[in-house]
């Protein structure tokens, strides 16, 4: 009966966190559709987007660039309030200082993100728009773009970026948790790469020169990540050495 009580209570408590979460993005998304107009056309300013004539070639085309805007806002706005509220969550069962090394989690992960997408953004973008122009100049092919193919190539870039960028934060919490340690992840190097260059050619457009600009970084990531994962465990064994000599 108590477990079963316990299971309510744990129910409950989640139903609480993903209220607030929900209530976050209903507000973020109805910030970003108020701003959307505002970002859409600073990016329309930015040196990429010069040489674009804003066509849209389809009655919808406005509507879903409009949305897609405001939705990469909106993910943006909640990203800190459902990593707040996932630590409230398992707050419970932690340890005092479980609990304040954990909640590093929350700013460590929101400036990845904002990494990953800056660095998509500003570098990867730009890279590749200018790579595949040339290409396409090369060959004597007229380029004819609309708000749609720019925007679209954008975001699908941009946003699987931004969460590749959070693999170091996830290493550390796995680490924590004692799911993997920088040994097996040594060991997996070979596997880990042959993913993660899958990952770099799902996420980029279909040519040689954007996959290596994609794999490149994700290769630095998982590097990072081993060195992040041996860091957090030569800490926690610190720690839970000065426990013993208590």
């Amino acid at each position: 009966m108590d477990q079963e009580f316990t299971l309510v209570e744990h129910l409950t408590e989640l139903r609480k966190r993903l209220i607030v979460v929900a209530i976050a993005f209903i507000v973020s998304l109805g910030i970003g559709f108020a701003i959307a107009a505002k970002i859409l056309n600073f990016i329309k300013m930015q040196p990429t987007a010069v040489n674009v004539d804003w066509n849209v070639f389809g009655f919808t085309d406005g509507i879903m660039i409009y949305f897609k805007c405001a939705l990469l806002l909106a993910i943006l706005f909640t990203l800190p309030v459902l990593l707040h509220q996932v630590w409230l969550f398992v707050k419970p069962g932690l340890s005092e200082n479980e609990a304040k090394g954990t909640f590093l989690f929350i700013p460590v992960s929101f400036f990845l993100f904002l990494a990953g997408v800056s660095f998509s953004y500003f570098i990867l973008f730009p890279m590749m728009l200018n790579f595949m122009s040339d290409i396409n100049q090369s060959i004597g092919a007229t380029e004819t773009y609309g708000m749609s193919q720019y925007f679209t190539f954008m975001f699908n870039l941009i946003i699987p970026v931004g969460i590749v960028f959070e693999m170091p934060v996830v290493i550390m919490f796995l680490t924590k948790l004692g799911i993997v340690t920088p040994m097996s992840l040594r060991k997996m190097r070979k596997i880990a790469y042959f993913v993660l260059v899958i990952i770099g050619v799902l996420i980029s457009p279909p040519d040689f020169m954007s996959d290596i600009l994609i794999i490149i970084p994700l290769f630095i990531l998982f590097e990072i990540s081993i060195l992040v994962s041996s860091v957090t465990l030569r800490k926690m064994n610190q720690r839970i050495e000065k426990e013993i000599l208590l």
